[in-house]
């Protein structure tokens, strides 16, 4: 990814959305914005003003530019040679909060999941409380159907608001977006904009402590301090990805600067300046492992975003066997 093709694409861009009121930036760097704290660039980072900005763009790019949304950087490994094309993140101008009658309340998807979950408290709301122990926005909550402690985003959300590739806005019903157990059915390529959940009356002490339950356990079972990505794996139906990882001697196993959890080892840590490649093989060692050991396949969590450096054999067999 050269420095010519990043003006260039940025200048394409420039002219061609001349009523662009958002930001474009070029050769942004993603590791400075990831939890993981790896990665490299990507060719054009926009931060579009508000909903009807990031419509504009979405009408007029052209439609061989490849897009990618990201959020607050939690559950995303951005692979070493960065991002080709644009990367979306959503700011300031989707971060508004607002509680409404008969329990409700409204969040933009830029907001992160643990300020919704203060917000409902202090509103008397109760049933969003488990959002204190998801790390991320409320764009990747809506995304994934983000969930702990026996409650999941299909659980309470009433609506969603998405701008799709070609700039329309859909107003989405919970039916709509085709939840699954962290899957969302909705095309990959509509950018959520909004949330709508529904909550229950309830006393913000009650609530509030809760919120402290929550995030007592997360302190005392993950390594929350350290550079993650969070939950690495999907659950496989009726059993714990932490407990085939462990049962298949990968606790504290390591692959250059990373290294599994000796925590809860369904954990990945950056403790040694690792590279996304380190990371990301260190992952699927685990997933080999796990299968050889249990005849079980460990579905990958975390996205995985963007590709390997040029002439990095395993980072570019990692990224063209990119599968679940």
């Amino acid at each position: 990814m050269t420095s010519q093709t990043i003006d260039t694409l940025a200048d394409v861009l420039k002219a061609a959305l001349p009523d662009l009121r958002g930001r474009l930036a070029a050769g942004s760097r993603l590791a400075d914005i990831t939890w993981f704290r790896v990665g490299g660039p990507a060719e054009v980072l926009f931060t579009p003003a508000d909903e009807a900005d990031l419509a504009y763009f979405l009408k007029h790019i052209p439609a061989d530019v490849p897009v990618f949304t990201i959020g607050l950087g939690s559950n995303l490994l951005v692979r070493d040679g960065g991002v080709r094309g644009v990367v979306i993140r959503l700011g300031r101008g989707f971060g508004d909060i607002a509680v409404e009658d008969g329990y409700r309340l409204r969040a933009g998807t830029a907001v992160p999941d643990v300020k919704v979950a203060r917000a409902a408290a202090d509103a008397g709301i109760d049933g969003l409380a488990f959002y204190r122990g998801i790390p991320g926005s409320i764009g990747g909550a809506l995304r994934m159907n983000a969930g702990a402690h026996g409650t999941e985003t299909k659980d309470v959300l009433v609506s969603a608001r998405a701008v799709d590739r070609q700039g329309n806005i859909h107003e989405l019903s919970n039916a709509d977006m085709g939840y699954t157990y962290r899957h969302c059915g909705v095309p990959e390529d509509w950018i959520f904009t909004q949330a709508t959940y529904q909550g229950r009356p309830g006393q913000s002490a009650d609530i509030l402590k809760k919120m402290d339950e929550v995030a007592t356990y997360r302190e005392q079972n993950q390594p929350i301090k350290e550079r993650t990505g969070g939950s690495t794996f999907k659950n496989p139906p009726g059993n714990s990805s932490w407990k085939l990882v462990d049962a298949a001697g990968c606790r504290g196993f390591r692959v250059g600067g990373a290294h599994v959890s000796n925590m809860h080892c369904n954990f990945l840590i950056n403790d040694q300046n690792a590279s996304a490649e380190d990371i990301e093989t260190l992952g699927e060692t685990v997933r080999a492992r796990v299968k050889a050991q249990s005849g079980i396949t460990l579905c990958w969590e975390i996205i995985r975003l963007g590709e390997p450096l040029p002439g990095h054999a395993k980072g570019e067999a990692l990224a063209k066997a990119d599968v679940a």
